[in-house]
């Protein structure tokens, strides 16, 4: 499984690279706003330079949603680097803008999946990702597990290439709850991913060892 990070930080994005087991970056607008990047010329360069620091996908999101708009947004989007992945919602035209990236040569990532058949159509236009929010789904008081259990399943039968790509990602258990349920692609705010390298026996066997090796000095 791939590991992103989600986030528009660059000084996170390093954190998360230093580690060694960074494979791409997702981001937003609402997270480009979050750092304070605003204007369509400076998010542009923004994109710019997490692709210049990251050697993998880099998602970069339209904020358009008629499919004309779409379409020329991603392409704009694209130019940037070989490295950018365009972001597309999944509605209607969204579905037909992927399609046309897709017969054109441009990777995409469907975001705002919540459901099977949402995956499918993803799948069937040539979506590079399919992005299912579990968190999100979390919330309205179903497991978001299993709806990537149930696309893995179905992908996996059909022999759809879309890679399934989890988002929102709330906990460090999510994580492997992904793992498990057979995520390409999981894509994570820096806190989860960091937090699987915690465990209490960890520190406890580190502080002894540490201890009788004092002894020693």
């Amino acid at each position: 499984m791939k590991f992103f990070i989600d986030t528009a930080d660059l000084s996170q994005i390093r954190e998360a690279n230093d580690l060694g087991i960074l494979d791409g970056v997702t981001t937003n607008p609402s997270l480009m706003a979050k750092v304070g990047i605003k204007g369509s010329e400076a998010v542009y360069q923004h994109y710019k330079t997490i692709c210049e620091m990251v050697d993998g996908d880099i998602s970069a999101e339209v904020v358009s949603t008629e499919f004309k708009e779409i379409v020329e947004e991603g392409k704009k989007l694209a130019a940037i680097h070989g490295n950018i992945v365009v972001k597309v919602p999944m509605i209607r035209e969204g579905i037909k803008a992927i399609k046309w990236f897709t017969d054109n040569g441009i990777k995409t990532n469907c975001t705002l999946v919540f459901s099977a058949g949402q995956a499918i159509l993803a799948a069937k236009a040539g979506a590079t990702y399919v992005s299912p929010f579990i968190g999100r789904i979390d919330d309205s008081g179903w497991e978001g597990v299993q709806l990537i259990e149930q696309i893995a399943d179905i992908y996996g039968v059909q022999g759809y290439d879309t890679q399934i790509l989890a988002a929102s990602i709330r906990s460090s258990n999510h994580i492997i709850q992904c793992a498990q349920a057979g995520a390409d692609v999981v894509t994570s705010p820096l806190e989860p991913i960091l937090g699987l390298l915690k465990h209490p026996l960890t520190d406890s066997g580190l502080a002894k060892f540490l201890e009788d090796a004092r002894k020693f000095a």
